[in-house]
């Protein structure tokens, strides 16, 4: 299997995990907006060399797992993939900051190694949220959460039809591939002298699919303006959800308020502290 046929069935995996019937999946979209970002912002908020209290942070994606019954091992490869960016942001601490950082009793480390440390951890949680929530709710469910949270009808308008065209440009890309390999037997990879035209090959095709997509979306009634000059006419998700129920109330408030008590009492260093004392 090529890396563009594992990208089009890694998403249609995804969006197969957000239609099963678990717990998770069936909160509120909003409440699991709401508190993706809670969790986004509270784990971005600790020191560069609290990693006792970053490490608490574990607690909420190892609880949505369980209870959603998601695979482990495909979340791991998608974090894989952003650990050589996040690694080239932070290599370069330990060169900046020199400065010993007491870890325990006699034992002490450079400050840019636990600030590199902290940085990728914070990146693999943030990522592992998102991931958690395109998972349990999908795509359409995440934009229609968005307007109810009042962000612009025009951005979420683009940040559906992203990922959606982002399929269509994979599959585009992929017949390309195939065509090329059938003209060329033998060859591993494509040749750079044909680079450019396959580019442009595939931007004619994927704007030429994209244009005939559009043209079926306004005879069933989609409107990109309406008729009184209004922009954006917003035709997916009004009315699309109903009031938030108690049970995705509940887990908005237990979840907001740990994080902030997470925050504000790293619960690993209260605990290796007590077993240190005892």
């Amino acid at each position: 299997m090529s890396r563009l046929q594992a990208a089009i069935r890694e998403i249609y995996a995804m969006e197969e995990q957000a239609r099963k019937d678990t717990w998770p999946n069936r909160l509120h979209p909003l409440a699991k907006l709401i508190v993706t970002f809670s969790y986004i912002a509270v784990t971005a908020s600790f020191h560069k060399y609290d990693l006792a209290g970053l490490l608490s942070m574990c607690l909420y994606p190892l609880v949505v797992f369980a209870a959603g019954d998601l695979p482990f091992g495909r979340c791991l490869k998608r974090i894989w993939a952003f650990l050589p960016a996040l690694l080239l942001v932070g290599i370069w601490n330990p060169f900046w900051d020199r400065v010993p950082v007491a870890l325990t009793g006699q034992l002490s480390v450079p400050g840019g190694v636990l600030s590199m440390v902290s940085l990728m951890w914070k990146g693999v949680f943030a990522v592992l949220a998102a991931y958690l929530l395109l998972v349990t709710t999908g795509m359409d469910k995440i934009c229609g959460a968005f307007r109810m949270a009042h962000v612009p009808a025009a951005l979420v308008t683009v940040i559906l039809f992203t990922y959606r065209y982002a399929v269509l440009l994979l599959r585009e890309a992929l017949e390309t591939m195939q065509a090329y390999s059938l003209r060329a037997p033998g060859q591993k990879g494509v040749h750079y002298r044909a680079w450019g035209s396959m580019a442009g090959q595939l931007l004619l095709r994927t704007m030429d699919r994209a244009a005939r997509v559009y043209e079926s979306m306004c005879l069933r009634g989609y409107a990109a303006s309406g008729g009184n000059g209004e922009a954006w006419k917003d035709v997916f998700f009004q009315g699309r959800y109903e009031r938030m129920d108690l049970a995705s109330f509940l887990w908005l408030a237990v979840w907001t308020a740990l994080f902030f008590f997470l925050r504000l009492f790293p619960l690993f260093r209260i605990v290796g502290s007590l077993v240190l004392s005892g």
